[in-house]
C-alpha cells in the first residue's frame, strides 16, 4: 500500500473521474481536491467544509454534501441547492452520498453535530429523483456514512456507524427500499465509507481499526486490509479497469494533527463503476 499524498485533517468522499483522477474531500479544512494519475494534486473546489460525499453529475459539475446538498458546476458557476439543511425536523446537514445506474442520487442527513458532544439524534436517508424531487426513503440512522450498490442495482448498502452495522435494503424498480436487514455487524467498531467490487464483494472503511473490512456477495467476512493510519474513513477504486483500491484517512490517533493520507494499492478484485448524477441541477 503506496502513500500518496498527505497533509490532511479528515479526508472522505473519494471517487474517481478518470479525467481528473480521484476526488476528495478534507471536511475539516476544507476544499474538494483531484489526485492526478502523475501524483499532482489540484484544487478543484476551494474552501467548502464538511463535504462528506462527492459523486461526479453528467453535466461538468459535482454534487456535494454539507450543511446542504448541492451542485456545483465546474465552470465556477454559482452552486444550486439540491436539498436544504432542514429537510427534516432534527437534520443539521449531511454525510456520504452515491449514484445509481438511473443517476438517482442517495444521501444521508445527520441529526446532530458527530464531534461536538452532542445527544445521538439519528438522521435519515433520502433520494434526489431525475426531475429534483427529494424523497425520505428510510429512517433511525445513527450515523449516516458509506452508501454503494451491489452489481445488478438491486441492493442498497448503508453503513450506520454508530450501530456499528452496514445496512442492505431492496431496491424497487420505482426507487422504493424494503425495511433494512443487516448486512454486516462490526462488533465493537465503526464502519465508514464503502465500495463496492464487480464480484459483489463490499470494502469498508473502518474508522477506528486501521483497517478496510472485506464482506462477500452473502455478507461472510473476508480477510481485512491493513492500513498504516488507524482512522480509514472511505475507500474506493479507481485508475485503469478501476484495478486500484483507494484509501483514505483522517488525523485522529495519528502521528500529528494533519497526517490524512491517500494510500493506493492493487484491487484484489476491480471495482464497480459508481454511475454519473443525472438528476436536474438547475
Amino acid at each position: 500500500m503506496d502513500a500518496l499524498t498527505s497533509g490532511y485533517g479528515l479526508i472522505e468522499g473519494p471517487v474517481w473521474d478518470p479525467t481528473r483522477g480521484l476526488l476528495f474531500s478534507d471536511v475539516v479544512n476544507g476544499g474538494v481536491r483531484a489526485l492526478a494519475e502523475n501524483g499532482e494534486v489540484s484544487v478543484v473546489v476551494p474552501k467548502r467544509r464538511g463535504v462528506g460525499g462527492i459523486a461526479i453529475h453528467a453535466d461538468d459539475a459535482l454534487i456535494l454534501g454539507g450543511r446542504e446538498i448541492i451542485a456545483q458546476p465546474l465552470s465556477g458557476e454559482p452552486s444550486h441547492t439540491l436539498i436544504p439543511q432542514n429537510i427534516t425536523d432534527v437534520s443539521i446537514g449531511f454525510n456520504d452520498l452515491t449514484t445509481d445506474t438511473s443517476g438517482r442520487v442517495w444521501v444521508g442527513s445527520l441529526g446532530y453535530r458527530v464531534f461536538s458532544g452532542e445527544p445521538m439524534r439519528p438522521g435519515h436517508l433520502h433520494v434526489i429523483d431525475l426531475d429534483g424531487t427529494v424523497r425520505t426513503v428510510s429512517d433511525d440512522v445513527t450515523l449516516t456514512n458509506g452508501l454503494g450498490f451491489s452489481p445488478d442495482g438491486k441492493t442498497l448498502y448503508h453503513s450506520d456507524s454508530r450501530r456499528h452495522t452496514v445496512r442492505a435494503y431492496d431496491v424497487h424498480d420505482d426507487g422504493t427500499l424494503s425495511a433494512w436487514r443487516p448486512f454486516a455487524v462490526l462488533e465493537g467498531q465503526t464502519p465508514d465509507g464503502l465500495a463496492v467490487a464487480e464480484d459483489g464483494s463490499v470494502y469498508v472503511a473502518v474508522a477506528d481499526a486501521g483497517c478496510v473490512a472485506v464482506f462477500a456477495a452473502d455478507g461472510s467476512p473476508q480477510p481485512g486490509i491493513p492500513v498504516p493510519l488507524p482512522m480509514v474513513t472511505s475507500v474506493c477504486f479507481g485508475g485503469d479497469s478501476l484495478a486500484d483500491l483507494y484509501v483514505v484517512t483522517g488525523s485522529r490517533e495519528g502521528p500529528h494533527e494533519n497526517c490524512g493520507t491517500v494510500y493506493r494499492m492493487p484491487a484484489p478484485v476491480p471495482g464497480l463503476p459508481v454511475p454519473l448524477a443525472r438528476v436536474a441541477i438547475s
